[in-house]
């Protein structure tokens, strides 16, 4: 069943990085999400990226869902303004969640954990269990090393060609929003086994 796009979870780092286009890349797509009436989901933290895109968001009056594991809450502050926050056992439980939330996922730039999600939820489309579409956001070529691993990776023969369909690249803000204005999602039999 094809659905349209509803809620977008963000993946995103809880630093700012060196570079203020990443901080400015996630405040233009918290404002453009919510203008859009889509509902944030993401790691529920009000430090680095993942605060901007949240605040920004809540600024233009959009609905944010917060997940933040347990542990985590007592580490990076949690998000105190969210509509609403979520609070999980684990990391695991954390990501299951936002992907149940979304619609559709836009990886911003980050550090290890933004990449740990990005890959799962590739993986999980490439197993099958979701069709839905995982944009790729390009802030200062933040995303070209990861494309580069994944045609490495095709290249020597451990992935298919096909698998470059997986996920979109999106230069800028702007274009990753116009994508997910005309994106839809694949309701897949699958998802019931996440």
């Amino acid at each position: 069943m094809i659905e349209p796009i509803r809620s977008v979870a963000v993946f995103c780092g809880s630093r700012f990085g060196h570079d203020p286009a990443h901080r400015a890349a996630a405040e233009a797509l918290g404002r453009g999400l919510a203008r859009a009436g889509l509902t944030l989901v993401y790691g529920g933290g009000s430090i680095g990226l993942m605060g901007a895109v949240a605040d920004a968001a809540l600024a233009e009056g959009g609905k944010v869902l917060g997940v933040i594991p347990d542990f985590l809450s007592r580490i990076e502050r949690p998000h105190a303004g969210l509509t609403r926050l979520e609070v999980t056992d684990s990391m695991h439980a954390r990501k299951a969640r936002m992907f149940a939330l979304a619609d559709a996922f836009v990886v911003l730039s980050g550090g290890l954990g933004t990449l740990d999600e990005t890959l799962e939820i590739v993986t999980w489309r490439q197993l099958g269990l979701h069709a839905k579409p995982i944009l790729l956001l390009d802030v200062g070529g933040w995303a070209a090393p990861l494309v580069a691993l994944i045609e490495s990776v095709i290249g020597m023969g451990f992935a298919s060609p096909e698998h470059r369909n997986l996920f979109t690249l999106a230069p800028d803000v702007p274009s990753a929003l116009a994508l997910l204005g005309v994106m839809e999602t694949e309701t897949a039999a699958a998802e019931t086994r996440l």
